[in-house]
């Protein structure tokens, strides 16, 4: 999908049926619920079973925090709070379970490019494991049980993450966003609801889980991201021959090869526009991975945890623009 696809992501949601929804449970009722699912986890006839670690939200630091929401890998409301919750984690991160977040279970597969189908194939897979061994509340015309009546039936969510500057630029995402939900479809920044769109990144995903099938979702949502997908790259193609379009994206890379301080929001808005510029052409000794790899690692949790100290705001910065500096003139 000529890189505008960043992410794929299937995220389900599942209760016990034995127990009130986290938002009625006390901590000791919440650890009881994590510790049901983690034991369910564990006793699965599955190598899936043996690729995870457990992390108790009580025992992380804030920029642990931070930072697996910064990498998508579990929601700023999950992180919030710490009293019984935990996060199931695979080795390879591509995996996820929160515990007692608004549900007792969010399931989350998340891979890169565009996967969905096989995003999907992993979650169902998951879900079956644990569905072996736990209860899930269920109801024959309802479907699966959850917090939000949003959620009930498939309690699937399906998204990609798209990387959509062109759009952005010329004000067509505005026009795009407002017919979406009239296809069951909603598209917000990279964080989901309430995050703004930093970098050009936006997350599609479906918003109907009731009275549609786990297939037909993705489907439809697979069919608008490519339209959103073509939209993209005629735009980048029509902006991409102006020679104030090519002059900006050359001056944001050397800026970020050159700045000595930095922020994320500048940075994100820079790596934006070369990204941009790799897709089209105009740059050619920069690989889309290390622009993706870059936009994760200059996070400001995610540098406190990868040198293991809490860094000042400024101090931040400085660094940012270290690891930006090295990586770029370095990269051929």
């Amino acid at each position: 999908m000529s890189n505008v696809v960043m992410q794929t992501r299937i995220r389900l949601a599942r209760n016990l049926k034995k127990y009130p929804f986290p938002l009625t449970l006390n901590t000791a009722g919440k650890e009881k619920v994590a510790d049901e699912i983690i034991t369910a986890l564990k006793n699965c006839n599955s190598p899936l079973s043996k690729e995870f670690d457990v992390l108790y939200v009580k025992d992380l630091t804030e920029p642990q925090r931070i930072s697996l929401v910064e990498q998508h890998l579990a929601s700023p409301e999950f992180m919030s709070e710490s009293g019984g919750r935990a996060l199931i984690l695979s080795k390879d991160k591509t995996m996820s379970i929160m515990i007692n977040e608004e549900d007792h279970i969010r399931l989350q597969i998340l891979y890169k490019d565009f996967n969905l189908e096989q995003a999907y194939d992993t979650a169902d897979k998951l879900d079956t494991l644990l569905d072996e061994n736990l209860d899930f509340a269920f109801d024959e015309k309802l479907g699966y049980l959850t917090q939000c009546p949003t959620n009930l039936g498939t309690g699937m969510r399906a998204s990609v993450m798209l990387h959509l500057p062109a759009l952005k630029s010329s004000k067509a995402i505005n026009r795009i966003a407002g017919n979406l939900s009239k296809l069951g479809l909603t598209i917000r920044g990279a964080y989901g609801e309430g995050s703004e769109p930093e970098g050009a990144m936006y997350q599609l995903s479906n918003q109907v889980t009731l009275g549609i099938s786990e297939k037909s979702a993705i489907e439809n949502l697979k069919n608008i991201a490519e339209q959103l997908v073509s939209q993209e790259l005629q735009a980048q193609k029509r902006m991409s021959e102006s020679i104030e379009t090519r002059d900006k994206i050359c001056r944001s890379l050397g800026i970020l090869k050159t700045a000595k301080l930095i922020s994320c929001k500048e940075a994100l808005e820079l790596l934006s526009n070369v990204r941009f510029g790799i897709n089209t052409g105009i740059i050619k000794d920069l690989e889309i991975e290390t622009i993706d790899n870059l936009i994760s690692e200059i996070q400001p949790a995610t540098m406190m945890v990868n040198k293991n100290e809490q860094i000042s705001p400024r101090d931040r910065d400085i660094l940012r623009a270290e690891i930006l500096n090295k990586k770029l003139n370095c990269s051929k």
